[in-house]
């Protein structure tokens, strides 16, 4: 990046063009971000009046590179259209924002550098107070890619593929409407693991390791690894545990009818997504996806230290 002139910022408010020439850069920018409340969107202001968002821009321009702001990209958007010679992609929110980030860039090979927003940030591990340094260190080449693993899932109902999913953190199957367990068959490789009575089951990368995985009384997994797990979510059982699989492993999992008189049925989410039902009959596959995300490392704090600052 020495000799890069150009940066790109994404965010959620509206589109401003400050600039281009040279090698480019962008920057994925959660700024207002939705949630669902009672049946009503609430907005979240993370960065107001773009001040972060000014701050970076003046930082980049100070050492010679010219800042390109893009507001209000759509999240639900299945890819963005990313400038030619682009490098880097910065992603300013929390863990969510990189996870949406993410799943629109499967494809591209352009590492992402995560500026923490929000509350935990495993993923979006910069935080402000390091901001400039990090900077700095970017623009000089001082950092390392680290390549994520993803999952991919493909949903088959009748025999037929129904849909095809792809993670960086989770796939979660869990139980639809009334509070009451459904059974889950579980199988690696084409043999029956366990038939869970559980609330659902939890299929994680490393990198999804420390979210619904970890609460669910699952293992830490260094995100670094290229291994995966299954969890599952409150099984009526006292033998029932996670199980760490390999990289060229393959997961069923599918519905079973427990019960004669309910129409048993689970959903299958992405990332915190929610994606098809899924019935008796129906099969969800998952396994190591092709896709990786890469991302930035630009300091040496490690795995462990993060685990000691988030969590301990």
């Amino acid at each position: 990046f020495s000799h890069f002139t150009d940066w790109q910022v994404m965010h959620t408010l509206g589109k401003k063009q400050v600039g281009t020439m040279g090698k480019k850069k962008l920057i994925i920018h959660d700024v207002n971000k939705s949630f669902i409340v009672n049946g009503q969107s609430v907005d979240v202001l993370k960065d107001i009046n773009l001040e972060i968002t000014e701050q970076i821009k003046h930082h980049i321009t100070r050492m010679g590179a010219v800042c390109n702001v893009y507001d209000q990209y759509n999240r639900n958007v299945t890819s963005i259209d990313i400038p030619e010679g682009t490098q880097c992609i910065l992603v300013i929110g929390g863990d969510g924002t990189i996870l949406a980030a993410a799943r629109m860039l499967v494809g591209n090979t352009i590492p992402l550098l995560g500026i923490n927003l929000g509350t935990l940030g495993f993923l979006a591990d910069v935080n402000l107070a390091d901001l400039s340094k990090t900077l700095d260190l970017l623009l000089k080449d001082q950092y390392q890619v680290e390549n994520r693993i993803m999952l991919t899932a493909e949903v088959y109902k009748q025999g037929e593929k129904a849909a095809t999913y792809i993670a960086l953190n989770d796939f979660n199957i869990n139980r639809c409407g009334a509070s009451r367990v459904i059974g889950l068959k579980v199988g690696i490789n084409g043999s029956t693991i366990d038939c869970y009575r559980a609330d659902g089951v939890i299929v994680c990368t490393p990198t999804g390791s420390t979210g619904y995985n970890l609460s669910a009384g699952g293992p830490i997994i260094n995100p670094t690894c290229k291994n995966f797990v299954i969890t599952p979510i409150c099984p009526h059982s006292l033998t029932a545990r996670s199980i760490v699989l390999a990289k060229e492993d393959v997961v069923t999992v599918e519905v079973e009818q427990i019960r004669s008189n309910i129409k048993e049925e689970a959903i299958i989410s992405f990332d915190g997504r929610e994606g098809l039902s899924i019935v008796p009959g129906d099969q969800v596959k998952i396994y190591k996806s092709q896709e990786v995300t890469p991302f930035i490392k630009a300091t040496e704090v490690s795995f462990v230290q993060i685990l000691k600052e988030k969590l301990l």
